[in-house]
């Protein structure tokens, strides 16, 4: 009897390559592997797929390609927006604003600013993991000079109000930037329409490849670079262009943004197939239920369980994380969900599809 897999629920962590964006990758592992910054046929051929990959990232986003900067992932992107930008533009100002539920990159960043004389506020969120915008616009000073606020929180797909955020930066001459990781290829973004003047995500999130990511970055706004050397990306993160990984990043961009649609009413199937389960049969309550939240991300607090016990119970029918973060040592609570003050953190599992 064949012994069936279990079932993947964890794209929110990772997801697998689609085998159109291997493909498209494979002939520069092996017959077109020049240096994209050489002048011979090899390395012409690698910087036209690079540029072309650079086209099929900014028409996801709705920019200019030339706005569009290649890293090493979602991590690197927002080191180089939050130090670059705050080390080129330390003359406007030293106070930055962001949120207590931002990605681990994100809150670390701002605690390392904060030992170089950044002031950094650390805007709240409601028991949905909304801001207020009237709180943002009362944490504005004099002197801030940046915004960050993630689009969809990875634990708990809760969609924050880009738009308002938006305005309300541009309104008053400060940088938008916001961390798309969770939103690209499952909701439209557009960066022009929603003011955004940074905004990065991961390849490995969207079918792609694992290792390669995107900074957009709108042309008046001025970096210093984390990475010196050859002057490659505008001269702002200089290295050997990884050909193969830029190229499987840009057809997942352009499979992303022609199936969209698609993708997002069979996400909203799927999920409405397993939050009727879960409470159908009495296993869980589903969470954030009357906010607006990504289609992929399902947070669940499980009645009779805490998390990782249940998680292990299941281990034979289906991979999924849970609502904490745990070290070697203690599990603890995420602090996500100690910012949101949630009744039985320790009870929530994560499902992604």
């Amino acid at each position: 009897m064949k012994k069936i897999s279990p079932i993947y629920l964890d794209s929110a962590s990772t997801s697998k390559v689609d085998s159109r964006v291997l493909d498209e990758m494979l002939p520069y592992f092996l017959e077109y592997f020049g240096n994209a910054s050489s002048y011979h046929l090899l390395g012409k051929k690698s910087k036209e797929a690079i540029e072309k990959a650079r086209s099929q990232v900014s028409n996801i986003i709705n920019c200019d390609s030339k706005e569009i900067i290649f890293t090493s992932g979602a991590t690197e992107s927002i080191n180089l927006a939050i130090k670059g930008f705050t080390e080129s533009n330390v003359d406007k100002g030293n106070h930055v604003i962001t949120v207590k539920t931002e990605h681990k990159a994100v809150l670390a960043t701002c605690e390392y600013l904060e030992t170089k004389g950044f002031e950094v506020t650390y805007l709240d969120v409601d028991n949905n993991g909304l801001i207020s915008i009237d709180q943002l616009k009362s944490s504005v000073k004099d002197n801030t000079i940046l915004v960050i606020v993630m689009y969809v929180n990875n634990e708990t797909g809760v969609i924050q109000p880009i738009n308002e955020i938006g305005k309300v930066a541009s309104e008053l001459d400060i940088a938008f930037f916001c961390d798309a990781t969770q939103t690209i290829g499952k909701l439209p973004v557009d960066v022009v329409n929603d003011n955004i003047d940074m905004l990065c995500f991961s390849g490995h999130k969207i079918n792609g490849p694992k290792g390669i990511g995107v900074l957009y970055k709108k042309k008046n706004i001025e970096l210093t670079p984390l990475i010196h050397g050859g002057g490659q990306e505008y001269n702002l993160r200089s290295g050997t262009y990884n050909t193969p990984l830029i190229v499987g990043l840009g057809k997942a961009c352009e499979i992303a943004n022609i199936e969209l649609e698609k993708n997002i009413k069979k996400l909203l199937l799927k999920k409405k197939e397993i939050e009727e389960y879960y409470e159908v049969n009495n296993i869980g309550k589903v969470n954030f239920k009357y906010v607006k939240k990504a289609p992929h991300i399902i947070s669940i607090t499980l009645n009779d369980y805490e998390a990782e016990e249940y998680l292990i119970i299941k281990s034979n029918e289906f991979y999924a994380s849970t609502g904490s973060a745990c070290n070697s040592e203690v599990i603890e609570i995420s602090h996500v969900l100690r910012a949101m003050n949630i009744d039985f953190p320790k009870k929530i599992i994560r499902i992604s599809i």
